[in-house]
């Protein structure tokens, strides 16, 4: 995936079964959560999702979140609710 958009963000998410979430938001929450911290909508979407790293930010320490991990998780948890 190259992009961040609804097409192949569901193209994504139905590998793992049934889509539960509201992709809109997902991609929304990921596009503000991105800008906020200055990196790739697409590396925010991949942390949530896949909790992969994310180039430009230290999120793990040990193999977990550190406190800026749990931090960006709050704040697209954040967009997503709102």
């Amino acid at each position: 995936m190259i992009y961040l958009t609804e097409h192949q963000v569901k193209q994504h998410l139905s590998q793992y079964g049934t889509i539960r979430h509201n992709v809109s938001r997902l991609i929304y929450s990921a596009r503000q959560t991105a800008k906020q911290y200055n990196v790739k909508a697409i590396d925010i979407f991949f942390f949530m999702i896949e909790n992969k790293k994310v180039n430009g930010i230290f999120l793990f320490e040990y193999g977990f979140n550190n406190r800026q991990g749990r931090e960006v998780k709050n704040t697209f948890k954040n967009y997503y609710n709102n």
